[in-house]
C-alpha cells in the first residue's frame, strides 16, 4: 500500500470518528471527534504523528462526535489547515462554543481558539476537485446526514491510488437536506456502519408514526419529551410536525394534532441558534423545504412553536401541565435540559419519551429504552435514581443514519468495487452484519 492508515478513534465504536492518512510525506486527518458512552478515542499523545505535524484535517460534519476534540487539537500544536464544506464552517462554531461552555478555560483562551480555528478553517463546494500539496487532490461529495455532511474522496496522482471515508451517511427523502451522491470510484472505502445491521421506517412511514405516537401520547393531557441533538434532528423534528399541521391530507388524519394548538416547545438554546443558522443556510436545503419556503410556508416556524431561551423559562416548562410536545438535548440524555424534563415526567404513566435517534451504550437514553418495559426499570439521572413509568416509544425512522440497505445501494451505485472496504463507526453486530451483505455481492469488507 503506497499508504498508511490509522484508526485514532471509532474504529470499533459508534462515536469518537477519526483517522490518520500518511500519504506521499503528507498526514491527514479525517474527523476529531468526542467519544460519547464507553466509546473511547486514542489520547493525542500516543497518536503515530503529534497534531502539530499534522498538514490538514478535513471535518465530515458538525456533530460533536466528528469534531468535537477540536480544541484539543488546536492547544496540542496543530497548525495545518482545516478543510469542509461551507455550511459545516458555518455550523462549527456555534456547536463548540456550547461544548466549551461549561469548561473551566478562561475567556481568553476560549478567544484564542475561536481566533485560530477561523484562521484555519477554509470551506469548499461540493463535487469540485481541488489540490493539496505532493500531488494530492481532495473532492468532497454530499452525504445526506444533516446540513453541510460531506464524504471525502482524497487521491494520489503518484503513485496512483484514492481512499474515500463515507463520514457519517444519511437516508435519501429526509427533510431539508439533499439525497447523498454516488460516491466516485476509490481503491479503498472507509464505510461506517452505525446501523449495519437493521432497516429503519420509511419517510411516509416516519411520519404516519411520528403522527399516531403524537396524538396517542396527547390525548390523555401528557407531556411527549423528545431527546434530540440540537444539530440536524431538531430541525427535521420541526419540519415534519410543521407538516402534520400544515398539510391537508395530514391535518385531516390527526386533527388534535392542529385543532387544539397544542404548545410544541424547543428547550434548547443551541438548538435555537442552529436552527436560526439553519434559516440562513436554505440555499443548501433540499428542493421540496425551498419550495415551502418559497410558497410562504416557513417549514422551521408555525403557529404553537414556542422557544425556551432562558433558564427560567426552561423551569417553568418543567413545571407547566401537559399537554405539550418539548423537544430538548441531549440526544442521549447524557446532559443538557432533557435531563430535568425527564426528572420531573419519567415517573408519569401519562407522559412518553419519543427516542429519535441512537443511543449508545450505557448513555441514560440507553438504558431508558432498555428497561423501560421491564417491571421496576429504573435509570440514574444526575446521580438519582427515577423509575420508568412514562411510555417509551422508538422511532427508527427518524435516524440521521441511512440503514443496511441504504448502505448497500450506496456502495453499490459507484458500479465499481474498491479493492477494499474496512468499516467502522458501528458496533461489532453492526459492522459484521454488513460485511456479510457486502460479501455476498462480492465485496472484499473487512469488519475492523
Amino acid at each position: 500500500m503506497p499508504y498508511k492508515l490509522t484508526h485514532l478513534g471509532a474504529k470499533t465504536t459508534v462515536t469518537g470518528s477519526c483517522h490518520l492518512l500518511q500519504i506521499n510525506n503528507t498526514s491527514i486527518l479525517v474527523d476529531c471527534g468526542l467519544a460519547q458512552g464507553d466509546d473511547h478515542t486514542l489520547p493525542m499523545s500516543q497518536w503515530p504523528v503529534p497534531p502539530k505535524d499534522i498538514d490538514y484535517l478535513f471535518i465530515t460534519h458538525a456533530h460533536l462526535d466528528h469534531c468535537g476534540r477540536l480544541p484539543e487539537l488546536i492547544q496540542q500544536g496543530f497548525q495545518g489547515e482545516i478543510i469542509t464544506t461551507h455550511a459545516t464552517r458555518e455550523l462549527l462554531f456555534p456547536m463548540l462554543k456550547d461544548a466549551m461552555a461549561l469548561q473551566h478555560e478562561d475567556e481568553e483562551s476560549k478567544q484564542h481558539f475561536f481566533t485560530r480555528l477561523d484562521d484555519l478553517t477554509w470551506g469548499f463546494e461540493y463535487n469540485e476537485t481541488f489540490e493539496l500539496k505532493n500531488k494530492l487532490t481532495f473532492r468532497l461529495g454530499r452525504a445526506g446526514h444533516i446540513l453541510g455532511s460531506a464524504f471525502v474522496r482524497l487521491e494520489s496522482k503518484e503513485p496512483a491510488c484514492s481512499i474515500l471515508f463515507s463520514g457519517d451517511l444519511g437516508a435519501t427523502n429526509t427533510p431539508l437536506l439533499p439525497d447523498p451522491d454516488p460516491p466516485q470510484p476509490c481503491d479503498h472505502l472507509v464505510l461506517e456502519s452505525t446501523y449495519g445491521d437493521r432497516l429503519h421506517e420509511g419517510r411516509h412511514d416516519r411520519i404516519q408514526r411520528l403522527g399516531e405516537i403524537l396524538t396517542r401520547a396527547l390525548a390523555d393531557g401528557g407531556k411527549v419529551f423528545i431527546p434530540v441533538f440540537s444539530l440536524g434532528r431538531t430541525q427535521e423534528l420541526l419540519y415534519e410536525i410543521d407538516r402534520l399541521r400544515t398539510d391537508p391530507d395530514l391535518r385531516q388524519q390527526f386533527p388534535l394534532l392542529h385543532s387544539q394548538k397544542i404548545p410544541v416547545v424547543v428547550d434548547s438554546p443551541l438548538g435555537l441558534t442552529l436552527t436560526e443558522i439553519f434559516e440562513q443556510l436554505y440555499p443548501f436545503w433540499d428542493r421540496e423545504a425551498q419550495d415551502l419556503r418559497a410558497e410562504g410556508d416557513d417549514p422551521l416556524d408555525f403557529s404553537g412553536l414556542y422557544s425556551a431561551r432562558s433558564h427560567r423559562d426552561h423551569q417553568r416548562l418543567t413545571r407547566m401541565d401537559g399537554p405539550a410536545v418539548i423537544i430538548a438535548g441531549s440526544g442521549m440524555c447524557t446532559g443538557g435540559r432533557i435531563v430535568d424534563h425527564l426528572a420531573a415526567g419519567l415517573e408519569d404513566p401519562k407522559n412518553d419519551v419519543l427516542f429519535v435517534g441512537y443511543q449508545a451504550k450505557n448513555t441514560p437514553g440507553c438504558i431508558i429504552q432498555k428497561y423501560a418495559n421491564t417491571p421496576d426499570g429504573y435509570v440514574y439521572l444526575d446521580g438519582e435514581r427515577f423509575s420508568i413509568r412514562a411510555r417509551v416509544q422508538p422511532l427508527s425512522g427518524y435516524s440521521a443514519h441511512t440503514d443496511q440497505q441504504g448502505l448497500l445501494d450506496w456502495v453499490c451505485s459507484t458500479g465499481h468495487k474498491p479493492e477494499k472496504i474496512t468499516l467502522v463507526h458501528g458496533e461489532q453486530h453492526a459492522r459484521q452484519a454488513l460485511a456479510e451483505k457486502l460479501q455476498q455481492r462480492g465485496y472484499q469488507a473487512l469488519a475492523s
